[in-house]
Formats: C-alpha cells, structure tokens, sequence
C-alpha cells in the first residue's frame, strides 16, 4: 500500500491569493508602514547638545578671564587649569566663580564631550559664510570656507517647535560685525543654539547674540556686546569689555513666540504672554505672574517623533484586518 502524498494543491490555491490578487489588507500595511518610515514631519529631529556640569555655566574658559568696563554676567564663570582673572573685580556676577578647582575642571571635561558631540553632528546644509540677512531653520550648518560671518541680523525660525536645535560648524572662526544680531522666533530658545569654533570667536562691538559657543581656543566680546547662552572656551582665555552674559536656560513656550534679542539701544518684545520658568540646573526658580505652566526641558528632543501607541495602535489594526482577510480566502478556496 503506498504512503498517502499530501495534497498540493491547498498550499498553490492558498499562495495564488495572496501573491497574484491584489491584497488590500497587505497593502494598507505597507502604505502604512511608508507614511510613518518617510513623513518629514515625523522623523526624529536633531537632539540638543548634552553639555553636562558646563550647562551651569555662563563663562568657562581653560586659560585667563580678562575683563574690562563693568560686565554682568548671570550663571556660573570657571577657569582651570588656568587660575588669573585680571579686572573681574568690575564684574556683577549673579552665580559662582570657580578657579582652578574640581569644579571647574570637571565642568571643562563636560565642555570637550559637548565640543566633540557638535562636531561630529552630520550637517545638514551648507551654506555661505554670511549668515547676515538669512532666515534659517533647525539643522546642522557648516560653510566651504570653514568660517562663519554675521553681518547684520540672522535669523532663527523654530517653525513653532521649542525643541528645535540650530548647530553651527566652523573649522576655524566665528566673527559678528558690530551692532550686528541673532534674532530667534517661532519658538526658537537660545539654549538650543550652539556655535562649534575650531579656534576662536569674536563678537563685535554691541553685537547681541544668542546661542553657547564652544570655542577651541579663544572668545572675544568688544565693548558692549551682549549673549543669551553661554562662553565656553577649551585651551584659551575668554575676554570681556563691558558685557552682559545671561545663561540660556529652556522653556516651554507658546508656538507663536516671537523672541528678539535686541541691540542694547532697541526695545526687547516678547509676544506670548508670561510664562514661569523652573532652571533645573540650580536652586533659583523665577515665577512671572500669571503662570502659564512652562517648565525647563532637558535639551534632548523627541518632539515630532510618531506616537509610539498610536503606531503600534494603527500597526495591529492592519495586521488583524490582513490575517482575517488571508484566513477568509484560505476558507473560501476550501469550501469552494
């Protein structure tokens, strides 16, 4: 008696199905998995730049601290190995000072994994050395010459998202024109903007700037020059002449701020109405009435990424709705 063979043809009337009829369900799922995959406006965003103890910051240099004129600084100011502070005694400053102490050199360790970390971003444009008169949204920046150049007013466009980081590579040198500006709207926050020098950066006289330099070498403010961020240089000195510096810290702001750093001689305007601040990095906690709920955020970003649950919601749907369509073919070809 020979062995029963087993039917071949469940296994060929089941595969015609699914390979040669269209499979709407199969289909959807692709469609599906596409949307997600590729959509611009859900693809993970560039990440802020982890700055570790530096985030504490203001000023924070390897070498000197020279000052000159009456300088405000509101943050921390650290120096290491380095230990000389000509004319800081014409410094108001609203944080601590560290020189050549544990604290310091720690914070200048943080400073080398922060300056690595935004050099070896992969840059999304590049663009021309002048930044004077351009409107530029989040992204890496690099230029063909290694330099970058503000001669006028650069603009900043969060598009509406906090969370939105702006990266600035350079080789060599950043270097502003006097009474030049960065100007961040749309919800654009100084504490996500980084300018990575490959030696130094020279702000011009009342140059207002916004974002933290991680500098290599040197930093230079001229008379009058202001910054919401932070001064970090590695190897060299930080030098200062009658300047203000205000350590950016990150809110939760409303999507249509506008947010303007102005040249000492304009008017400041903030659009959005007032919003509380929390700076996690220290004990102060400044309240401006009425609240409205902003908090500080940790620099990392995952804002404009998918909902997981939404995916995974969408995701199973599509692969019920194949499988009852698979199983219901395979039943229709058996019974038929």
């Amino acid at each position: 008696m020979k062995p029963m063979r087993r039917p071949t043809h469940l296994l060929s009337d089941f595969a015609r199905p699914v390979l040669v009829a269209p499979n709407w369900p199969v289909i959807a799922l692709i469609a599906l998995w596409i949307f997600f995959a590729f959509s611009p406006a859900l693809q993970a965003q560039e990440t802020s730049v982890g700055l570790g103890t530096a985030d504490d910051f203001a000023v924070l240099s390897g070498e000197t601290i020279t000052n000159t004129g009456p300088t405000t600084i509101t943050g921390d100011v650290g120096l290491h190995p380095g230990s000389d502070t000509p004319g800081f005694d014409s410094v108001t400053l609203n944080g601590e000072l560290h020189v050549a102490d544990a604290v310091a050199e720690q914070a200048k360790v943080d400073l080398v994994t922060a300056y690595d970390d935004a050099a070896g971003r992969p840059v999304t444009a590049t663009i021309a050395t002048e930044l004077g008169g351009e409107t530029l949204t989040a992204g890496v920046y690099s230029s063909d010459s290694g330099t970058f150049e503000i001669t006028g007013t650069l603009t900043l466009d969060a598009e509406g998202d906090p969370d939105a980081v702006f990266i600035f590579q350079m080789e060599s040198t950043l270097v502003t024109a006097s009474a030049s500006s960065v100007s961040v709207i749309n919800g654009a926050q100084a504490c996500n903007v980084f300018w990575q020098v490959g030696s130094s950066a020279t702000l011009g006289t009342t140059t207002s700037f916004v974002g933290t330099v991680l500098a290599l070498t040197s930093i230079g403010m001229d008379t009058g020059a202001i910054a919401e961020g932070r001064m970090l240089a590695r190897n060299g000195e930080v030098t200062l002449d009658s300047n203000t510096i205000t350590r950016a810290v990150c809110t939760l702001t409303a999507p249509d701020t506008t947010t303007t750093t102005a040249a000492p001689d304009e008017t400041t305007t903030t659009a959005a109405p007032a919003t509380t601040t929390t700076d996690s990095g220290d004990s102060d906690t400044t309240t401006p009435a009425p609240p409205t709920g902003g908090v500080e955020t940790g620099g990392g970003s995952t804002s404009g990424a998918p909902d997981v649950t939404l995916l995974i919601g969408f995701s199973l749907l599509a692969v019920s709705v194949g499988a009852f369509g698979v199983r219901r073919r395979l039943k229709n070809r058996r019974t038929g």
